[in-house]
């Protein structure tokens, strides 16, 4: 997945609007602490850190459907 995109950069910028969704669930539920970068951290060396072959839409799934207690 990450041949994909120039730089991982690049790649989080592509995801930005799912990791910006997920930061405002998360201030809905009083966890004021979570930001974008701290969700994709999390991922990147949790869920995604062995990833092969991840589908953008994949990513993007994954954020979305990321239980915040996870973290």
């Amino acid at each position: 997945m990450f041949d994909e995109f120039k730089s991982i950069e690049e790649l989080f910028e592509r995801v930005s609007p799912a990791l910006n969704l997920k930061v405002r669930e998360a201030i809905s539920m009083g966890l004021n602490n979570i930001t974008d970068i701290y969700i994709w951290n999390y991922l990147t060396d949790a869920k995604w850190k062995n990833g092969n072959n991840l589908m953008l839409c994949d990513m993007v799934d994954d954020i979305l459907n990321l239980d915040l207690s996870e973290i």
